[in-house]
């Protein structure tokens, strides 16, 4: 860990003395053109250090719920060695749009205000006329150097037709060509003992027929109480969502894109044209398997009854062959809590997604969106200009590791590496681990804020796929997210990806009833006993999408607020 060498002698005397003579001269009622005052080093709110008030210091609001400790050690690291900026943090109460409107309309913040990026917030911030334009500080590079090197396509994405930037952009991937995928766990997972028993490999595994004789073997074999295993099993949870569930791993597989980034709906550009998720032809065919599966009793029976606590003791217990969905409602805790094979949790591997005939390329069920997701908003008012745009000229420090170091402080003092940099790390403070992972929250402010949406992030280096692990078992997560990342199941996200519901619009009166509709049929689909059947469910589905929620409207609707993002903002 580094310190400032302090620099004793009559020169630093009477530089000190000038310096002290120039701010006196200066005023503390100097501002910038913006109406915030430049003046550090006489902000109010600043600290006691030694009989002297020369610490930076300004007033940080959250835009979110959470317990606050002012003297946390993380927050003294930053007053009292780098950036060398007292962060008074405030939490909000309550639902944060209503705290936001109740604050602005009684004067706003004192100094700065961070929340997750939304253009409601962002509207209501500007219409409040208490906040500064920020675009000149991202043109300094020699005073704030991370500032000036955020990519220029987040601050273009920010602009508004006037030309100005009215936050600074926090937690963003530092290289955006290149994002860091994210937790990724919607795949096809086999027990690779099972595999091993019926004489097949990974390999096999690679095409739809060949998980199809898969599962015929696999529904031969017995469990450890002598019961035939359940070839194939999935949680239909009544509380996940069309971008959330575990079917849509099958639909990757069919060429069904099912992720979006904050949009109503999951829908992807196919020769040109959008291809809503209820109208790709692919969706009725992943759906036309599943309802085969079932009936050839592949899949287990009580797949659609089954609530999430029973399938959870199902893989626990060893009686499912393989599963599709996400890793983490199958249990991650069947693995991680293991340091060897044994028990059936320990056997699950994620497969490359099968391929299916017919089918040129998987979908995609995870949508990186590498903008920004938190803004910090500066008010016009504020007389600690320095002291936020200094710390968060540090928060944004362009290195792999930086989240790590805004959240738990600088290597060496609290965790370190555990063999070289952005390798393996652990904590190496006793009791600072102790409270961190307390579960507690007020012991966990006592060490940290986790203030890590203030810094960005890249693709390099991520803390929570590197820490240290005690048993072998705990390093399966990290390990089955960057496999299954690398499957070809994330992109990007587009603009199209994060269309939102129009405010008063249909996508308000009828989403929640859409939503009912693809619970609903799900469910019939799946479980249809021939052919004709499948098909009549099909087509009450289609029907009652018009009737009940109006499809063809909210997909005009979407093209709407598609135009208009396209027309305001551009394309991405």
């Amino acid at each position: 860990m580094k310190t400032k060498k302090k620099v004793f002698g009559y020169a630093s005397v009477v530089l000190a003395m000038l310096l002290v003579f120039t701010a006196a001269c200066s005023s503390s009622g100097s501002s910038d053109n913006n109406g915030g005052s430049t003046s550090g080093s006489t902000a109010s709110g600043g600290s006691e250090e030694g009989g002297s008030s020369s610490a930076l210091s300004f007033e940080l609001w959250l835009g979110w719920s959470a317990t606050v400790n002012n003297d946390s050690l993380v927050q003294k690291y930053w007053k009292e060695q780098e950036p060398g900026v007292e962060v008074k943090l405030e939490a909000t109460q309550g639902d944060a749009m209503t705290a936001l409107n109740l604050r602005l309309n009684t004067g706003g913040f004192k100094d700065a205000a961070v929340f997750s990026h939304s253009d409601t917030i962002k509207n209501a911030m500007i219409r409040s006329n208490l906040i500064m334009p920020l675009e000149q500080y991202f043109e300094m590079p020699d005073k704030y150097p991370n500032l000036a090197s955020i990519p220029k396509q987040y601050l273009d994405r920010l602009r508004d037709p006037d030309g100005h930037i009215w936050s600074i952009p926090t937690w963003f991937d530092q290289n955006p060509d290149n994002p860091w995928p994210g937790w990724v766990s919607t795949a096809w997972m086999v027990r690779t003992d099972v595999l091993e028993q019926v004489g097949m490999t990974v390999e096999d595994l690679s095409t739809l027929e060949g998980v199809e004789q898969f599962l015929a073997k696999a529904s031969e074999v017995k469990d450890s109480s002598g019961k035939a295993l359940n070839p194939l099993s999935f949680l239909m949870d009544q509380n996940d969502s069309a971008g959330w569930n575990d079917e849509n791993a099958v639909l990757t597989a069919f060429g069904v894109t099912t992720g979006s980034a904050g949009g109503v709906i999951p829908v992807e550009k196919k020769n040109g044209e959008f291809v809503f998720l209820y109208d790709d032809p692919q969706y009725k065919a992943a759906y036309q398997w599943m309802n085969k599966l079932y009936r050839q009793k592949m899949i287990d029976p009580e797949v659609v009854t089954d609530k999430k606590e029973r399938y959870k003791e199902k893989n626990k217990s060893g009686r499912n062959a393989m599963n599709v969905g996400s890793f983490w409602n199958m249990d991650q805790y069947i693995w991680e809590t293991l340091d060897g094979p044994t028990e059936p949790g320990w056997y699950y591997e994620p497969i490359p997604f099968p391929k299916v005939e017919g089918v040129d390329s998987i979908g995609y069920n995870q949508i990186v969106n590498p903008y920004p997701g938190y803004d910090v908003y500066i008010s016009k008012n504020t007389k600690n200009l320095e002291a936020i745009l200094t710390f968060l000229d540090y928060t944004l420090t362009p290195k792999a590791e930086w989240q790590q170091v805004v959240n738990e402080g600088p290597a060496g003092l609290y965790w370190d590496w555990v063999d070289q940099p952005l390798g393996t790390w652990r904590f190496i403070d006793a009791d600072y681990e102790a409270k961190r992972n307390s579960g507690d929250q007020a012991q966990k402010a006592q060490v940290t804020p986790e203030l890590y949406m203030l810094s960005s992030y890249n693709n390099e280096w991520y803390p929570w796929w590197n820490n240290e692990v005690t048993v072998a078992g705990a390093a399966k997560n990290q390990e089955f997210s960057k496999k299954i990342g690398a499957m070809g199941a994330v992109r990007t996200a587009h603009t199209y990806d994060t269309v939102k519901a129009k405010e008063g619009g249909l996508w308000e009166k009828y989403g929640l009833e859409l939503e009912n509709l693809r619970k609903e049929y799900r469910a019939k689909l799946i479980m249809a006993k021939d052919d004709a059947q499948f098909e009549a469910a099909w087509q009450e589905f289609r029907d009652a999408l018009e009737k009940r929620a109006h499809w063809s409207e909210l997909k005009q609707e979407w093209q709407e607020q598609y135009d208009a993002i396209v027309q305001t903002s551009g394309e991405f």
